[in-house]
């Protein structure tokens, strides 16, 4: 398992635009991926999971994959994360 964690710096924190191009990311590798929020998991490829966790900037979260490609699956994900939000 591979992980990293992330500060949410964007404004808008994880709104829906932004956790729907998260999501597309996230679909792009077999491996499971999820993100922790607040002592809740959930899997990084449902969009209704994401929004509804309610994370705002500032808000600290942790990315974790699992699988045959987790540590592309973490390099390009921490990417988008720092690029995007």
């Amino acid at each position: 398992m591979k992980q990293f964690s992330y500060t949410i710096t964007g404004e808008q924190g994880l709104h829906a635009r932004g956790a729907g191009k998260l999501v597309k990311e996230a679909q792009n590798f077999m491996s499971n991926i999820t993100i922790e929020y607040n002592q809740r998991i959930e899997n990084l490829k449902r969009l209704f999971a994401i929004t509804c966790l309610g994370v705002k900037q500032g808000d600290f979260v942790t990315i974790k994959a699992e699988g045959d490609d987790e540590t592309e699956a973490v390099k390009t994900l921490e990417s988008y994360f720092r690029e995007n939000l």
